[in-house]
Parts: C-alpha cells; sequence; structure tokens
C-alpha cells in the first residue's frame, strides 16, 4: 500500500458519523436534518425583515434549493414534509416517512450501498438536484454546493417535534447568534480557519 492510500484508510477510519448504529432510516418517523453549503458560504439570499417578521429573502439559488425540497415530495410518494426554513447557508427541515405499505424487513445503509425510500438517500438525491441545477445556472459544472455530511436527528415524540418546529419558524429571527452566521462571518475575517 503507498502513502496516498494510508492518508486515505486513515481518513476513512477516523470520521464519526452522526447517524445511530443498525438503525433503520426507512422506517416511518420524522427525522430534523439540516445541510449545509460547502464551507458555510451564504449562497441563497439574506435575512430581512418584512412586516415586522425576519425571513430569508431567497435569492435565485435559493429558489432552485427550495423547488428541489418541495420536489422530494412529488419524486417520493413515502415521504412528507414538515416545517422547513432555507436560510443563506443552510436548511433546517422536518421529512417524514411514512411508509403505509407492506411489512418490510429493517434493512441499515452500508457504505456504497443505498437503501431506497432511506433518510440518507433523500438527502443524497435533494442535494445532487440542486447542485445539478445551481451548477449549471453558474456554469461551473463540478462545484461543490453542499458539505459532505448532514446533521439529522430521530424525532421520538411530540414535544420534541414541537420543539425543532419552533426552531425552524425562528431561525431567521435569531440568525446573527445562530452558529452558521458566526463561522461564516469568521472565516471571511481569518480565511485560514
Amino acid at each position: 500500500m503507498n502513502i496516498q492510500n494510508k492518508r486515505y484508510d486513515s481518513q476513512i477510519h477516523h470520521r464519526q458519523s452522526t447517524r445511530l448504529k443498525n438503525y433503520d432510516y426507512a422506517s416511518n418517523g420524522y427525522y430534523f436534518v439540516t445541510i449545509c453549503t460547502h464551507d458555510k458560504q451564504q449562497l441563497f439570499g439574506e435575512i430581512k425583515i418584512r412586516r415586522g417578521t425576519a425571513c430569508c429573502a431567497l435569492n435565485e439559488y435559493g429558489n432552485i434549493v427550495n423547488d428541489e425540497w418541495i420536489k422530494s415530495t412529488h419524486i417520493r410518494n413515502k415521504i412528507e414534509l414538515d416545517e422547513f426554513v432555507i436560510m443563506p447557508n443552510h436548511i433546517h427541515g422536518i421529512i417524514v416517512i411514512n411508509d403505509l405499505g407492506t411489512a418490510r424487513r429493517a434493512r441499515t445503509e452500508q457504505f456504497g450501498l443505498p437503501v431506497s425510500g432511506s433518510l440518507p438517500t433523500i438527502v443524497r438525491a435533494f442535494k445532487s438536484a440542486g447542485t445539478k441545477r445551481i451548477n449549471e445556472l453558474r456554469n461551473s459544472p463540478g462545484q461543490k454546493l453542499w458539505q459532505r455530511n448532514y446533521y439529522e436527528h430521530v424525532i421520538r415524540d411530540e414535544n420534541f417535534l414541537n420543539r425543532i418546529r419552533k426552531y425552524i419558524k425562528n431561525n431567521p429571527a435569531k440568525w446573527e447568534e445562530d452558529e452558521y452566521y458566526k463561522d461564516e462571518i469568521a472565516s471571511r475575517f481569518h480565511p485560514s480557519q
């Protein structure tokens, strides 16, 4: 094995997954996801106050992300979208998987083996479609739009679901306190970070 392969193997073994071990991410339920842009670049619009309420005024790229998020339900009839918000450099949303079909054996996704209808496959398809459309628009094939991974949390009770919904709704009003905003501002003044 050469040095380059050793470095690659080392990176694979040290990556930390946020996924629950042996959890079936294709099972019915509510899932909270946060997907960030590559290097947390503010690409999708800007926070504005309209009629006393903060919102993200989406630009052309933000409208594409919004379209692709909504399109997810038209492509996959086993999912529904709950509360979501597109921010300048990330999206927060609740995806509901509701497979009313026949009973099936639990499946876990393995590297390189996507599971149809699973949360990782849904997110991967959304990211891919948005990237393709935005890169066509900015004439930059192959440019990264999203960070490699995403944050997810399985919502297990109604109390937590309501807290997440409130968090998503209030996210634009708390933009300047948001860790993604602070990371973006810090990277502008300290590009080496």
